[in-house]
C-alpha cells in the first residue's frame, strides 16, 4: 500500500498543474500564461540541453572556429607549417652561400689572398688533351703554324676544343702601365696612368655585383663575367652603373679618377680574378 501511494504521490507530483503567468508590474494586466507541470519543465530543459550540445558539436565540426581551440591542429595549419619549413631552410641555405660570396667579394676587394702562380695554361681547363708518350717531331710548317695560333690566341682567354667560340677580354683603358701584376708584393693588378674622367669600359659582358665607394680604394665596380672570371676597377671618379645592372663588352661603367686613401694619382686600378685566385691582366690584355 505505502508504495501505492508513494507512486501515486510522484505522479501527482509530475503531472500537478502549474500556472506561469507574465504580469504588467505597473497595472498587474496579465499578458501571457501557460499551463505547466512538472514533467513539461524536465522534458523540455532535457530537449534544450540535447538541442544546444549538437548545435555547439556541429558548430565546431563544420566550421573555422574549431581552429581557435586550444590543442588543435587542422591538416591545412600542418599543410602551411610544413612549407614554411622548407621556405625557411631554403631561404638559410641561401643566406649561407649569399655570405660566402660576399667574403669572396671582400677578399677580392682587400687582396686577401694566398699568392698563386697562374699561367695561361692553368687558366684553361677546359682543353685537355690527350697526348702519347710517342716522340713527335714537329715539320717546320707545323711550327710555322703554331707560332702563328699562338699569337692569335694571345688575348683568347678560353677556348674549347668543341666549340669555336672565343671569349675575348677587351681593355678597360688605354694607357702607360705605371705599376705592373706583382703577386709577391700582394698586388694583384695593374695601374694605368691615364687623364682624369676617362671612360672605364666593362673588359666583357657580365653582371656588376658590386658598385660602392669604400674609404680605401673610392669609387668601386666588380663585374662578374662567364667561366668564373670576374673583373674589378678601383679609384674611379664616379660610376656610371649599379649593382644588378648587365654590361656588355666596351661598355662605359665608370669614369677614371684619384679617388680613395690607397691612390697615388690619377690612374685606374684594374683586377682580374679566376675562380677566386687573381690573374695578370697583361697575359690577356693589349693596353698600349
Amino acid at each position: 500500500m505505502s508504495k501505492k501511494k508513494s507512486s501515486k504521490k510522484i505522479k501527482k507530483k509530475l503531472f500537478h498543474k502549474y500556472r506561469l503567468v507574465i504580469l504588467n508590474e505597473d497595472t498587474f494586466e496579465e499578458r501571457l500564461s501557460f499551463k505547466l507541470t512538472r514533467l513539461n519543465v524536465f522534458v523540455l530543459m532535457s530537449i534544450s540541453v540535447i538541442v544546444l550540445i549538437a548545435a555547439t558539436t556541429i558548430l565546431i565540426a563544420f566550421t573555422p572556429l574549431r581552429e581557435y581551440i586550444p590543442g588543435y591542429s587542422s591538416t591545412a595549419l600542418k599543410k602551411k607549417a610544413v612549407a614554411l619549413t622548407y621556405k625557411v631552410d631554403s631561404l638559410e641555405n641561401v643566406l649561407t652561400v649569399n655570405e660566402r660570396y660576399y667574403e669572396s667579394i671582400k677578399k677580392v676587394l682587400h687582396g686577401e689572398i694566398s699568392t698563386e702562380e697562374f699561367n695561361k695554361d692553368s687558366i684553361q681547363e677546359e682543353i685537355k688533351l690527350d697526348i702519347t708518350q710517342d716522340d713527335l717531331k714537329p715539320t717546320k710548317a707545323d711550327s710555322l703554324l703554331r707560332e702563328k695560333v699562338e699569337k692569335e690566341d694571345k688575348y683568347n682567354l678560353f677556348e674549347t676544343a668543341t666549340s669555336k667560340i672565343n671569349f675575348v677580354l677587351f681593355p678597360p683603358v688605354n694607357g702607360t702601365i705605371s705599376e705592373a701584376y706583382n703577386a709577391n708584393k700582394k698586388h694583384y693588378a695593374i695601374d694605368l696612368v691615364v687623364s682624369k674622367d676617362t671612360p672605364v669600359k666593362s673588359t666583357a659582358d657580365g653582371t656588376v655585383i658590386f658598385a660602392e665607394w669604400t674609404a680605401e680604394t673610392g669609387h668601386v665596380i666588380i663585374v662578374e663575367h662567364s667561366n668564373g672570371l670576374i673583373s674589378v676597377y678601383k679609384h674611379n671618379s664616379s660610376l656610371t652603373k649599379q649593382q644588378g645592372d648587365l654590361v656588355k663588352t666596351g661598355e662605359v661603367i665608370a669614369m677614371v679618377g684619384n679617388s680613395g686613401e690607397y691612390s697615388t694619382g690619377t690612374h685606374l686600378h684594374f683586377e682580374l680574378w679566376k675562380d677566386g685566385y687573381p690573374i695578370n691582366p697583361t697575359n690577356f690584355i693589349d693596353f698600349n
